[in-house]
């Protein structure tokens, strides 16, 4: 639809045709609810595992990798066997049901009986046994209940953002709806990490309810609470979801059933998705770019939570600050989403609009960098001359670069990937994507959770291998760069493909229509 046929200030900020509320709104309202439980967890699990016992930002390498990744696998096998015994509507309220049973689980009966469950007697001769460097690899052992809240918490963003919505979006949406909608997708989610920012601060206060009738402390009464919160906008996003396919106009759930009966269901299996991912070099780029997004703001972010888990050491400090970042993520973000974004994605081409955020976090990450690597210089008595310490300005450097890195990311580099996916086939946009965003974003975070591995073995701590970390984020983001601009060549061509061939059509059909009026003359 052109945007001529929107008034100015409509095509600016809502270019939405009346007939399409029906559609658009619910799946805004949803994808607000499972971003909005994404902000809260994702404070939260920072602050359980940075601040436990014996722990630090050293073990998130260690559970990307050990922890995490297994569990993308595990949890890929049991989406792809879901999908091929379910339809989608059902995939969707299984799944939702299984993340809000563990989070109702550690709630209630984990978190509470923690201090029995650790094994901390085991992990302190562990520890007396193997190097300092193992100590990020013992933590994740130590705390196990808190490593599987970090995994749920991991796999909700992966499973519930990444691959259901939006592969329901992909499914129901035109590549030229798409281009209108997803800027406004982009908002809903950024709107979602204000509220959720604002949330997490005031629910992890140090002061203990004695009104609320569960906790032993405020740390404890804010997990119970913030773990409600995520279980009740789970049971709205399957309310709303149910309502969305049931009422049906909104996005022509006739149409896609009716052509659900006619095509064969696409069977789906973790080897034979991958197989066929890496038949397909479009795919691949997009897995490329996915991949080196994730290890670029991995490697930023441990160095970045070491230093941030010196200042604020107490959870319900670390959380309360990490509300405040989510705050100003989601503020910066829907800034960009109504005023910026959509109308790059607009008005520019596919490659320009990709490009811009690994510029962003090139820029912001050379330059907290630089900071951590001269703070120790002249620099600590400039920041003293400012009633600071060079410890505090490195964590508001390295904010910064997590606020300017993750509103980039949550608007244009979202959005332009899974425009990505628009035009292909039914069975690219389900097989690829599966594969893509199932496992191939935590490929990316362990591959820099790797890197941060090996370096710690090296090293013994985050702050001594500061500065290598620096050297690999600009190699990274060069190469995610190089496959933006392959894709972008791709996907151009692919768009081009159907208009050239209606063109070719076009004039078939004209000169049908010429030689049939010669040969009645």
């Amino acid at each position: 639809m052109s945007s001529k046929e929107f008034n100015r200030f409509q095509a600016f900020f809502w270019p939405v045709h009346r007939w399409e509320l029906r559609k658009v709104v619910p799946m805004l309202l949803i994808f607000f609810l499972i971003c909005f439980n994404y902000n809260v967890l994702r404070a939260a699990k920072d602050a359980l595992v940075v601040t436990a016992p014996h722990s630090g930002a050293e073990a998130i390498p260690f559970i990307k990798v050990w922890a995490i990744l297994p569990a993308v696998f595990l949890m890929t096998f049991l989406y792809t066997r879901i999908c091929n015994k379910l339809n989608r509507e059902k995939v969707f309220y299984t799944l939702t049901t299984i993340f809000l049973a563990f989070f109702f689980l550690f709630a209630f009966v984990l978190y509470p009986m923690r201090e029995s469950l650790h094994p901390h007697e085991f992990c302190d001769r562990l520890q007396e046994s193997l190097p300092l460097g193992f100590r990020g690899f013992i933590a994740i052992f130590r705390n196990w209940t808190y490593t599987a809240f970090y995994i749920m918490a991991e796999m909700w963003s992966t499973i519930m953002m990444s691959v259901l919505f939006w592969g329901f979006a992909n499914e129901v949406t035109s590549v030229k709806d798409a281009k209108r909608h997803y800027g406004l997708f982009a908002i809903s989610a950024n709107f979602s990490g204000i509220i959720a920012g604002k949330i997490s601060s005031v629910l992890s206060g140090k002061t203990f309810r004695p009104y609320i009738p569960f906790g032993e402390d405020a740390w404890g009464q804010s997990i119970i609470l913030i773990s409600s919160l995520v279980i009740i906008c789970g049971f709205l996003c399957m309310i709303l979801f149910r309502w969305l396919h049931v009422q049906g106009e909104g996005y022509n759930s006739e149409s896609i059933r009716a052509e659900e009966k006619i095509m064969p269901k696409i069977k789906m299996g973790m080897r034979k998705n991958f197989a066929y991912l890496a038949k397909s070099n479009y795919l691949i780029l997009i897995a490329v770019i996915v991949i080196m997004y994730n290890i670029s703001i991995n490697l930023v972010e441990v160095v970045w939570k070491d230093q941030l888990k010196l200042l604020y050491p107490d959870p319900s400090d670390y959380t309360a600050y990490m509300g405040k970042i989510l705050m100003w993520i989601g503020i910066i973000s829907t800034f960009t989403s109504m005023f910026i974004s959509g109308n790059v994605i607009r008005r520019f081409n596919w490659t320009a609009s990709a490009m811009i955020a690994p510029l962003i976090l090139a820029v912001t990450g050379i330059f907290f960098f630089t900071f951590m690597l001269l703070h120790n210089t002249s620099l600590s008595s400039v920041t003293a001359l400012i009633g600071s310490t060079p410890l505090a300005i490195g964590v508001f450097f390295g904010s910064l670069q997590n606020i300017m890195a993750r509103a980039s990311k949550y608007t244009l580099f979202d959005a332009t990937k899974e425009l990505a996916f628009v035009p292909l086939d039914k069975e690219s946009k389900l097989k690829g994507k599966t594969a893509i965003d199932g496992v191939g974003s935590r490929l990316g975070k362990s591959g820099g959770s790797i890197i941060h591995q090996g370096l710690l073995m090296c090293f013994g701590t985050v702050a001594q291998s500061t500065p290598y970390v620096g050297l690999l984020l600009i190699g990274t983001i060069g190469s995610w760069i190089i496959a933006v601009r392959a894709l972008g060549h791709r996907f151009n061509a692919l768009i081009a493909a159907p208009e050239t061939a209606q063109q070719e059509q076009s004039v078939e059909v004209a000169k049908s229509t010429e030689e049939h009026h010669v040969t009645s003359v």
